[in-house]
Formats: C-alpha cells, structure tokens, sequence
C-alpha cells in the first residue's frame, strides 16, 4: 500500500489466527511513536502515527499494551505517556517490559516491574521475545516461549519474578481482564438490550397491528380506526380532552358581546323613529297609535340579529373543523395511514359544511319567527299614560312631538330587548342541535357508506 517508502497507511491489515494457544482477543499492531521524520517518509509521520495510534487507544473498550524497552528510561516513554492521558484511572492500560535479555551487565529492570519506578493499577510484564538469530534459525514460538521461561527462571536478576513474567503470563492476564470487564458489563449490557426491547416493542405499537389481507379485514380494520377517531373527537366535545370549551366560549362571551354591539341606540334615535314613523304613516296620520310605524321599527330592528346569529354558527363550525384536525393527529391508530387521514379529514369537514348550513337555516328561522308575529301582549301591558306636559287637544299636525316618538322608541327598545334575551337562549340552542349534536352522532356517516361500496386500499 505504500510501496517501497517509509511512509505508513491507516488502512489495516487483518490476520485471523485459530489455535488453542491464543487469547480470544484482537491484537492491533500498531507503529511505534516516534520523535523525528526519517529518509523517504513524509514530515507528518510524527503527527500520523500519534493520530492514528489514538483512534484505536481512545476506545473506552480497549485494552491498552503500553511497550516500552527495558534499556530505555520509563520516564520519557511515549507509550506510558499516551496511555496516561486517555487512561487516567489506568483501568484498561497493562505495562510491558521488552528486551530485558539486552541490558547491560550490572542493571535490571527490577524496579520497574515491581512498580518502583513508575506504579500501574495493574502488574507490570516482563517479556523476552526472538531474537533476530532466532528469526533466522526459524525458531518457532513455542521453543521461544520455552527458552523465554528458562531465562527468567535461571536469571539471578528475575528468578524470584519468573511466575509473572513471559507471554504466558500476560495472556493470562488479559484473559482474567477480559473476563472481569465482561461480567462488570453484564449488567449493562442486559439494560442495554432490555431498553432496545422496549423499543422495538414501542416501534411495533406505534406500527399498529397487522392488516388482512382480504378485502373484508381490510374494510374491518379502516371502520375501527374511524370508531377510534370518532372516540377521541367526542373526548374533545365533551371534556375529556380540550377544545370543546371553546364552543361554550362562543356561546358565553362572543354571542352577548356581538348583541351588546348592535346598534339600537342609532336606530331608535328620535331622528329615526320619527321618520320611519312618518313613512309608516304616508298621507293619512294614524288615529290612536302609529302601529304600522311600531312594525317597521321593530321589523327593522329584528334583521339587526342575522349577523350574531350566524357568526355563532361560523365560530362553532371553526371549534368543530379544529377538533377533528386534533383528534386525526390524536389517534393513534390513523399515524402510518396518512391517505386515510386525508380522507376522514375530507369526510368529516363536509358533514360539518352540511350541518353549518342547516344550522344556519335554522336560526335564521328563530330571528324570522319573532318578525312574523309579535308579542302583542307586551305593548298590552306597557304603560298608557299621558305624556308630560301633553296637551290632550294636541291637533294632527302634531302627532310627531319629540315626547311621543320618545315613547315609541323606547317601547320599541324594551320588546326588542325581550328579542334579544329570548334569542340569546334559543341561538345557543339551535346551534348545538344542528351542529355539534349531529357531529357526535352522524359526523362519519356518510363516509362508512362510502367505504363500504368501494375496494379498500391501504396507502
């Protein structure tokens, strides 16, 4: 990969080895730091190998060989320097002692493995591996595991450390630590599993159940999901869930305040009544009370309710449209059929048009049955007196005085305030009747009809 140079590659190399003699372990040979840049290799080589030895070291799961020859001061080791900084407890980090055959007369690597020099939380090794002749003799590992054994054995220097020293024994080690580390990861590993569990379990709920595949099933399946929509529309309208309050909202604030607004006072000004009054009459004055003139006023009066009562209908319809977007992206059953929340939704919102219609038909109606016929015993019950200051030889031409047209607007007033708190309570009335009691009853009805005389398709 990298041709004749020196350079290295961080592409790796893999080598599968079976034999009863190996820990069931993967080794990562990995290039030794070094200091300087040599002939034929690039002047990042330093800068590379520390990065590339790091991705394999920084692994929580890794355990660390931190090599080091014995003929080489343990203080300045790169090894045991970059096992420090990304193994500061030392939990994962083994120290190994190489070379020790290759020592000067005179020292040894004592301190060291005792960890006098320089303490790991786990023991130091002591290893001795072919030499080059060795190489060359082919030698082969296990002659040189045997002739590594006899060394530390026979050495006056390691004899007394000879049972933890050698590639046997650090085998045996890594062997214990691996099996340490699994039986303290078990515990989470079983957590692991057990939350992967539940949510795949979450995942298969969230899915739904399986659909036949018969067109019978199919039909049965699409029918209990609408059943299951229409429940939780119903929650919304009455109080188990939010939203349905706003229609009593309509009712209680808007409705009185859109009444409140009307303009009475403009229209059963003196000026006005006077001449409507005077319309009412034409050419010949009326002989007691100006009755045709008390019609038109009120008449006229009683169209001013068209616009409350068929706002009331717009906003219920609002609340109603609103609670059916909810309760389709409230029901779980419909989230992995988005075709068939589009038609529900379609479905729903032209019920919901036909019983806007009808309602708004239907107060219509009460604003145009109080017109039709008046309540004539409450003018009957009005009071008759004279007016104050009235002269009762008042001629005709003063039948428009600002005292008798006062009357008349304000008798007109006070029925029309009768109206008003009679419609207050019938338009409420006639709203929920047409609108939000059809809903709750027949909002899907049409579309059951429909899905069951077409081929269903799920999408």
């Amino acid at each position: 990969m990298t041709g004749k140079s020196k350079a290295i590659s961080n592409v790796p190399i893999h080598l599968s080895i079976y034999s009863p003699h190996v820990v069931n372990l993967t080794l990562i040979d990995l290039p030794g730091l070094t200091k300087v840049a040599v002939e034929g290799q690039p002047e990042s080589i330093v800068q590379d190998i520390e990065n590339m030895v790091r991705t394999y070291v920084d692994k929580p799961n890794s355990i660390i060989l931190a090599i080091s020859p014995a003929n080489q001061d343990i203080a300045t080791s790169d090894a045991i320097k970059l096992a420090k900084e990304v193994d500061p407890t030392g939990e994962r980090t083994f120290g190994v002692v190489t070379k020790l055959d290759l020592m000067d007369k005179g020292t040894n690597a004592i301190d060291v493995l005792e960890g006098r020099s320089y303490r790991l939380q786990h023991p130091w090794v002591g290893i001795v591996n072919r030499s080059q002749a060795d190489i060359n003799k082919n030698v082969d590992m296990l002659a040189a595991r045997r002739k590594e054994q006899e060394y530390f054995q026979s050495s006056p220097d390691y004899g007394h450390l000879a049972h933890k020293m050698g590639a046997e024994y650090l085998a045996k080690l890594l062997s214990q630590h691996l099996e340490a580390v699994i039986k303290a990861k078990i515990p989470s590993i079983i957590s692991m599993i057990n939350k992967t569990v539940d949510e795949i379990e979450a995942e298969l709920d969230r899915l739904g159940r399986p659909i036949g595949g018969d067109a019978g099933a199919q039909l049965y399946t699409i029918l209990d999901m609408c059943r299951a929509f229409d429940r939780v529309f119903k929650e919304h309208l009455d109080g188990g869930r939010p939203g349905g309050d706003r229609i009593y909202g309509v009712f209680d604030h808007q409705l009185p305040a859109a009444l409140k607004k009307l303009p009475f006072d403009k229209h059963l000004s003196l000026q006005n009544v006077r001449k409507v009054i005077s319309e009412a009459d034409g050419y010949q004055p009326h002989l007691i009370a100006p009755e045709q003139g008390y019609r038109r006023l009120i008449d006229s009066s009683l169209s001013y309710f068209r616009g409350p009562a068929e706002a009331s209908v717009d906003a219920v319809h609002l609340v109603l449209k609103e609670l059916v977007r909810r309760s389709i992206a409230a029901t779980e059953e419909l989230k992995r059929f988005p075709t068939l929340q589009s038609d529900i939704a379609a479905a729903a919102n032209e019920s919901l048009e036909r019983f806007r219609e009808d309602g708004r038909k239907t107060v219509i109606r009460l604003v145009d049955m109080e017109a039709s016929y008046l309540t004539v015993e409450f003018f009957r019950k009005l009071p008759t007196e004279p007016d104050k200051g009235a002269n009762n030889n008042t001629p005709a031409n003063d039948r428009y005085q600002d005292n008798h047209l006062r009357r008349i607007g304000s008798n007109v007033s006070s029925y029309i305030n009768m109206v008003c708190d009679t419609l207050r309570n019938t338009i409420p009335k006639a709203v929920v009747h047409c609108q939000v009691k059809e809903a709750k009853r027949n909002l899907l009805n049409r579309f059951y009809a429909h899905v069951g005389s077409k081929e269903v398709c799920f999408c």
